[in-house]
């Protein structure tokens, strides 16, 4: 009976170690200038936007201002990918029209930034109103 125990003990820990894993990277589709596409192995799938992938950079060099300690990156409505490099076994590095290039994205970022993309956008949008910045570029004089 106790053998029993130990070893449903060991299965559920076995599974839970499973579960938390992150899912893995199936497919990565580059539609450039526009956006990038990824699948999953959980089944989840994303179509993530030049603009949304270029606001959430994980560089820290990315254009900004700061507004209040606030990382705000606007004005890249229209920003375009160029193109992308894998990073090792672990993400992509991709070139936007902008010459940004430096943020890694791994593949458990980019799962997070799909999974999260609604509320991201919305806080994206609420914190550019906040500072009265916008999407769109900023015109040359």
């Amino acid at each position: 009976m106790a053998m029993g125990a130990a070893v449903r003990r060991m299965h559920a820990a076995a599974a839970a170690a499973a579960a938390a894993q992150p899912p893995r990277l199936t497919k990565l589709a580059l539609h450039p200038p526009r956006s990038v596409e990824v699948e999953f192995t959980d089944g989840s799938s994303f179509h993530l936007s030049a603009e949304f992938l270029r606001v959430h950079s994980p560089a820290a060099d990315s254009k900004i201002i700061s507004v209040s300690g606030e990382k705000v990156i606007f004005g890249r409505r229209y920003v375009g990918i160029m193109s992308a490099e894998s990073v090792g076994n672990y993400g992509i590095r991709i070139l936007f029209d902008d010459l940004h290039k430096t943020g890694i994205f791994t593949w458990d970022y980019l799962h997070h930034l799909g999974s999260k993309k609604f509320s991201l956008t919305r806080n994206y949008i609420r914190t550019l109103r906040k500072h009265g910045l916008s999407r769109d570029p900023q015109r040359r004089k």
